[in-house]
């Protein structure tokens, strides 16, 4: 069994190397600086790592309001460019709001033709509560909402509208509607993380899978009589794929689905049903089981899974189950699986063990550390996915096999 020796620190040497990290300046990344320093690796208590994780989240914010103002309207990654309209509905209280993002639709046609359908977008619903935000897609492709760099984009809609507009990051939604029902389909299964539940309409699933949705609820919403591409036939499909993962995992893979006799592309307005619908779901960012399938756009963290990015590959599965303080790994195609902790999950003050196919690849107390929060915080501005401890097995796995 591995164990972690807690060496008694003199005085309040974490607290008063990190408070001089973060009064000093820094070019680029600061998470990134403090991941590499002394302090970063030093084992600490359940009440230094409570006050770490404060202060260190409360240092994101305050960055992120000085540098992100010019981002109220218009997001930035690299060469593309996202506009963003919203409206608040309701009066919850700041940090307890609702966030539904509504994609349009449109698609491969001229830019003004997707500029009508983003004007449509932003009054085709209301909400009882929350953020309702519309962005526009930043390119005029068929592929919208499903390009690499949506993926970034929306997780800094979402870190803005949580540190500016006071959003619960567990209350998080996606809707779209044709080509925007494209990008639900594809987008979140593929970071089913970011999302409480989400709504498909008159879309298309191209090469998605369900898989990585078994912890947010989704809702398929097709008119029978839409016959262009499939769509009512595939979304018939998915509504069967999903009972059937169901059946078979019956916490996971919450679903609704409606097929609507005599209606085509355009369902009357009956899809607005599944905002409510919902609405009723909050994000767990830390379920006892993982499935994570990775799309032709990959990603090297899901939930509480971390995987090496020198072997990330296309239409791969890493499954993962937690059992009090007991994690089992199933996977065919990874070498190296990271497992992300905090005490939300686990008593990390007490080992933990890791198997897989019935061998322990890891049996000890995993620490807290400064390294790991920060390592969190460079990831995703998220206060629900901050993870303060985190090892790495070997599965024995040969890569590219």
């Amino acid at each position: 069994m591995t164990s972690i020796k807690r060496t008694r620190i003199t005085k309040n040497v974490p607290f008063d190397d990190l408070h001089k990290h973060l009064s000093q300046q820094y070019e680029g990344d600061f998470y990134s600086f403090l991941e590499n320093t002394d302090v970063a690796t030093i084992p600490l208590t359940k009440s230094e790592c409570d006050y770490c994780v404060d202060t260190l989240w409360e240092n994101y914010i305050n960055t992120a309001k000085k540098e992100r103002k010019q981002e109220n309207l218009l997001i930035n990654y690299q060469d593309a460019s996202m506009p963003i309209w919203f409206k608040t509905f309701g009066e919850k209280p700041f940090g307890e709001k609702s966030l539904f993002i509504s994609l349009h639709g449109g698609g491969n046609t001229e830019p003004y033709i997707n500029d009508s359908q983003w004007e449509n977008q932003k009054n085709l619903y209301t909400i009882e509560e929350g953020v309702y935000l519309v962005p526009r897609a930043p390119g005029n492709t068929w592929d919208l909402w499903h390009r690499p760099e949506i993926d970034h984009m929306f997780d800094r809609i979402i870190e803005n509208m949580v540190i500016f507009e006071g959003v619960n990051p567990n209350k998080v939604y996606l809707t779209g509607y044709s080509a925007g029902g494209d990008g639900v389909y594809k987008l979140v299964p593929r970071t089913a993380d970011r999302w409480a539940a989400a709504n498909m309409n008159a879309g298309h699933p191209n090469d998605a899978s369900p898989l990585g949705l078994r912890n947010t609820p989704f809702t398929i919403h097709v008119g029978a009589d839409d016959f262009a591409y499939n769509r009512n036939k595939v979304g018939q499909e998915w509504a069967e794929k999903l009972s059937e993962l169901h059946n078979e995992d019956p916490n996971g893979y919450i679903h609704w689905a409606e097929i609507y006799d005599d209606m085509g592309h355009w369902m009357m307005g009956k899809e607005k049903a599944a905002l409510d619908w919902m609405a009723q779901y909050t994000r767990n960012p830390t379920p006892d089981r993982v499935v994570w399938w990775q799309d032709a756009v990959t990603r090297d963290r899901f939930f509480w899974l971390e995987l090496p990015k020198d072997q990330i590959r296309e239409y791969t599965k890493v499954t993962a189950t937690r059992d009090g303080q007991n994690f089992d790994i199933q996977t065919k195609d990874y070498k190296n699986v990271t497992i992300l902790l905090n005490d939300t999950m686990v008593d990390m003050d007490s080992p933990i063990k890791i198997t897989m196919e019935g061998e322990v690849l890891f049996e000890g107390i995993v620490p807290r550390t400064i390294g790991a929060i920060s390592r969190s915080l460079k990831r995703h501005g998220d206060p629900y996915l901050i993870f303060t401890g985190e090892v790495t097995v070997c599965t024995e796995i040969q890569e590219n096999q």
